[in-house]
């Protein structure tokens, strides 16, 4: 006899009559009544979120969502305008330059915080105390030659806009935890050992943030992923009226230097 097999899952299932998701009844118990934020942090964190937790969490979303033509946006414009039968392929193209240097600094600051932390015997309880513990870690990252992950903005010289504003959401929600107590120790002392004042940047508060909330840090660069995700469909609606990537292609082309 042919052992039976199984394929167990939590997240969710369906037969002729219903869907189930997350233990509900899709239809009945979450459409019009669960917001999309609040179901894609039940999803992976396995527990439904606060109002608290869920007004943080979309506020990171929206924080992510675009930042103009980075390189994700254009790779979508450029894909979409060479093969605009296939949106799929654009919005990929788009997501898969989620990384080290756009948007994954959401994932390396939330690591890099939580290394930070795991290795304290205890937290510190005063801002003195917090100034000492990040102290130690860009020091280390500097003898490591490393950078500090969520230090710097290619545009946001001073102070990136997002930043105080996610950490006071957190704050009035009571969410304001370790990890961004560590980011912002971080913002004051790294002049300290770089010579140069670094904004802390947007992508790195909502990695901090998002740690705060419980969620995996391994995770943290889908999060990201997921509020560029509407981004680029934004980017690829108004490319279908405008076909700027068409025009990007052409300007690179026209101004291409070629050498043998």
């Amino acid at each position: 006899m042919a052992e039976e097999l199984s394929f167990p899952t939590g997240i969710g299932t369906s037969d002729a009559d219903q869907i189930r998701l997350l233990g509900q009844d899709l239809a009945a118990d979450l459409m019009g009544k669960v917001g999309f934020g609040e179901l894609a942090f039940w999803l992976v964190a396995g527990r439904r979120p606060t109002p608290g937790e869920t007004r943080v969490f979309e506020a990171v979303l929206v924080a992510l969502a675009d930042h103009g033509f980075t390189p994700t946006a254009i790779a979508a414009r450029v894909t979409y305008a060479s093969a605009p039968e296939a949106l799929q392929g654009a919005l990929a193209a788009g997501l898969l330059g989620g990384g080290s240097r756009f948007l994954g600094v959401t994932e390396d600051c939330g690591r890099f915080l939580a290394g930070v932390l795991q290795g304290l015997s205890a937290l510190p309880v005063s801002d003195g105390e917090w100034d000492q513990v990040a102290l130690a870690a860009v020091r280390d990252q500097r003898a490591a030659g490393k950078f500090v992950p969520g230090l710097g903005h290619p545009v946001h010289k001073v102070r990136d806009p997002r930043t105080p504003v996610l950490i006071a959401i957190a704050a009035e929600e009571g969410l304001r935890g370790p990890h961004l107590r560590l980011f912002e120790a971080i913002g004051r002392v790294h002049p300290e050992v770089l010579g140069r004042t670094l904004p802390l940047n947007g992508a790195g508060v909502c990695g901090a943030a998002l740690a705060d909330l419980g969620l995996p840090v391994e995770m943290l660069r889908g999060f990201a992923l997921l509020a560029r995700a509407a981004g680029l469909l934004g980017h690829l609606a108004e490319e279908r009226r405008t076909n700027l990537g068409l025009e990007i292609y052409r300007t690179v082309d026209r101004n291409a230097k070629y050498t043998s």
